[in-house]
């Protein structure tokens, strides 16, 4: 029985702690989902706040558009310098600083932006003569500095391809001269060989012609030796060789006698 309880125990206890896991994890994926949707909803918004300046821009020439005019480029500049920084902080960690300095920045864009909000509904075109050059002189003032530093974000990135451009460059020119190492090592030997070649071919031919001028001379155009005489060329050998002996027999006979 004691067994058996302690069995049921751990079963009961594994059940409540899977059902906790469970909760856990229903809770946190309702969180990133509402987090998303969340984030999804204020770009949105976002996106049609924009374009409702711009459309202001254009058919609200006075006042109104001047206003939206601000809004509109205050929120341009910020939105631009976080694209660029938050697309190269993978690749360089330095730029979570100007982040932070940037989220200063679009808190203090914020209160502008709803100082420039709250004008713009106000019906009195004095008040608004009077207050927008200074609101203007704000909006300007920081999105001078979201574009440095969205500017010296784009230069550092460009420094960095750059140098790293550079150096893959004579990565490759030294595996080109590695690869064509069999040519600068082959051109010497190739030549040694042929130098010790020349040599050592030359003298057996020398050698080979040594033995033949000696063993068998040949005969040269004048000297007659070898050549064919006039008679064997003419054909007039053999008959001249068989009235030869007719003569020496001739000869030979009275002198017998």
């Amino acid at each position: 029985m004691d067994v058996l309880g302690v069995m049921l125990g751990l079963a009961l206890l594994f059940g409540i702690a899977m059902v906790v896991l469970a909760v856990v994890g229903t809770v946190k994926a309702a969180r990133a989902v509402a987090a998303k949707v969340e984030r999804h909803e204020a770009n949105a918004r976002r996106a049609v706040e924009n374009a409702t300046l711009k459309a202001k821009t254009f058919t609200k020439p006075g006042p109104q558009g001047r206003i939206a005019a601000v809004r509109l480029g205050l929120r341009t500049s910020l939105d631009g310098t976080r694209q660029v920084l938050e697309g190269g902080l993978a690749q360089d960690g330095q730029l979570s600083e100007a982040l932070a300095l940037l989220k200063r920045l679009d808190a203090h864009a914020a209160e502008l932006d709803g100082e420039l909000r709250v004008l713009e509904r106000e019906p009195d075109t004095g008040r608004i003569a009077a207050k927008l050059p200074e609101l203007r002189e704000r909006a300007e003032r920081i999105t001078h500095s979201a574009e440095t530093m969205r500017w010296a974000a784009q230069d550092r990135m460009h420094r960095f391809a750059e140098d790293e451009l550079t150096r893959l460059s004579q990565e490759c020119e030294s595996e080109a001269g590695a690869l064509r190492h069999w040519d600068t090592s082959g051109s010497p030997g190739s030549s040694g060989s042929a130098g010790t070649s020349g040599p050592g071919s030359g003298a057996p031919g020398a050698a080979g012609g040594a033995a033949r001028d000696t063993s068998a001379p040949r005969a040269g155009l004048t000297d007659g030796k070898g050549r064919p005489s006039a008679e064997d060329l003419l054909g007039l050998g053999e008959p001249l060789a068989r009235l030869s002996q007719r003569l020496r027999k001739q000869s030979a006979g009275p002198s017998a006698g």
